[in-house]
């Protein structure tokens, strides 16, 4: 496989849970849902920008625990708002990329996973 990657590679991927405590739809968003996670007291409460605003609607994602990469270089997302605050994704919402029309990639659904049982935030995925 020629995306194979070494173990101390993928050590350096952290991976948490987190619950989303709220959930928005950006005015100037076309794709991407603004979520805002809290990770526990170690890691704290982060904003992480997910591109699935056309599959799921902000109440269903809200109070819900999700895996997430926690140590990515957060990356700009969208315009400033209205105070001139720069936007800025600190993570990222883990799915599966579920194909079903490999014609139209906007119909691929992302398919969200979920716990078997509650876990205190920040919980290390192992």
């Amino acid at each position: 496989m020629s995306n194979e990657i070494s173990l101390s590679d993928f050590q350096k991927i952290d991976i948490r849970i987190g619950t989303v405590l709220d959930a928005t739809i950006p005015n100037w968003s076309h794709w991407v849902m603004k979520l805002t996670v809290d990770f526990g007291p170690d890691i704290g409460v982060k904003t992480v920008f997910a591109g699935i605003m056309k599959f799921y609607a902000p109440e269903e994602i809200i109070g819900r625990q999700f895996p997430f990469v926690v140590n990515l270089v957060p990356k700009k997302i969208g315009p400033k708002d209205e105070n001139g605050i720069q936007n800025y994704s600190e993570g990222m919402l883990l799915a599966a990329n579920f194909v079903s029309d490999d014609k139209d990639p906007e119909k691929n659904k992302p398919v969200l996973f979920s716990l078997s049982e509650k876990v205190p935030n920040g919980t290390k995925v192992i």
